[in-house]
């Protein structure tokens, strides 16, 4: 080609068709970089025997392929027993491929059968394989000896054996052992009832209530009264603290008398705490200067504590819901038992309808 160029002397149609012949060529080089080919394991063959066919493909890594589809038969006697999936292998640092495709063939009838090329698609561009050949042999058959010819076989009866019925013994024990363990499981989820415990709650009573039950046993003990008149006032004025921190919110127990008066003094008018200034001293006088009342000062004092509770008692509202007295909790331990029957119950049910599908199956694998 550059010879032709140096002897047009640069002539412009030359140039042209100088061209032309470099895009042929290099379109050759392209498609001659596709190779196709088919062998055959064996040319002859005797009629039922098997062949294999192997296609071919040598193409760049880059390119696509579309192998041929290939039904029941090649052609017209000979039929395709198995395709193979095909096999890539990767050559040239990965920069070309090699893919291979076997085809299982036979016949059954003796002939001489001509195999059409294998044709691929390469990037759309069609490439074919060269063409095979296959030579079928029927069986010789020996006339001159006919007593060597021998009819079919009956069906012959073969014995079972351990290895035959293991899987079987095997199955059927396993299933008969999971259904015992799941309806032993469910008789045990049927008479496992839920434990539950009642807890009663002491429902608790207004600050009033509370003070006039002390002060009611307080009033039946009289020897307080006689031998320890200090131990007297000290329950007396403990309940009337008491009273007056739950029902004015202000720790009394933690006051002086004076320091409680001023607080109550603060809600209530100086002539309705006259009669409790006077119980917190006469209190204070026995507690510390050693005073010993009279039997009807002590009455009067338990008396002037009972009215105090009276006048600044906060009687219940009837339409408030009351606080429920029981309350039912079921342990933590029975629903954590009954959910691991629960779940025993479905895993030895689920493995018992297993075992009894490779029961029939081996049955049927058996006897039918």
């Amino acid at each position: 080609m550059k010879y032709t160029l140096l002897y047009c002397n640069g002539k412009k149609w030359f140039r042209t068709v100088g061209c032309l012949l470099l895009f042929l060529f290099a379109a050759t080089g392209v498609k001659a970089q596709v190779t196709v080919e088919a062998t055959i394991d064996s040319l002859q063959l005797l009629i039922g025997e098997q062949t294999k066919v192997r296609l071919q493909v040598s193409m760049d890594a880059n390119q696509r392929l579309r192998l041929p589809v290939v039904r029941d038969t090649l052609v017209t006697g000979v039929e395709v027993v198995d395709i193979a999936k095909p096999d890539t292998q990767l050559l040239n640092d990965n920069k070309r491929w090699l893919i291979s495709q076997e085809y299982t063939i036979t016949s059954f009838d003796s002939a001489l059968y001509y195999l059409p090329p294998f044709e691929v698609l390469v990037n759309n561009q069609p490439y074919r394989s060269k063409a095979l050949a296959l030579k079928v042999y029927s069986i010789p058959v020996d006339t001159l000896h006919p007593d060597q010819f021998f009819g079919p076989k009956d069906i012959e009866e073969v014995s079972l054996t351990w290895e035959d019925l293991a899987p079987l013994v095997y199955a059927l024990i396993a299933m008969l052992v999971l259904g015992a363990v799941a309806v032993f499981f469910v008789i045990r989820y049927r008479n496992n009832k839920p434990i539950i415990k009642i807890i009663r709650i002491q429902p608790k009573l207004p600050p009033h209530q509370t003070a006039m039950q002390k002060i009611e046993a307080i009033k039946a003990d009289k020897t307080w009264q006689k031998a320890d008149p200090k131990l007297y006032y000290t329950e007396l004025t403990d309940v009337i603290r008491t009273y007056i921190k739950d029902r004015f919110g202000f720790n009394a127990m933690e006051m002086t008398s004076s320091e409680i008066i001023e607080c109550l003094l603060r809600e209530k008018d100086k002539d309705s705490l006259k009669d409790l200034r006077l119980l917190f001293e006469t209190a204070d006088l026995v507690k510390f200067a050693k005073y010993a009342p009279l039997m009807n000062i002590n009455d009067m004092n338990l008396v002037n504590a009972v009215e105090f509770i009276n006048q600044t008692k906060v009687e219940e509202d009837p339409n408030v819901k009351k606080e429920p007295t029981e309350i039912k909790v079921e342990e933590k331990r029975s629903k954590q038992g009954r959910i691991m029957l629960i779940c025993s119950i479905a895993v030895t049910a689920v493995g018992s309808c297993v075992a009894l599908y490779y029961v029939i199956r081996h049955l049927i694998n058996l006897f039918f």
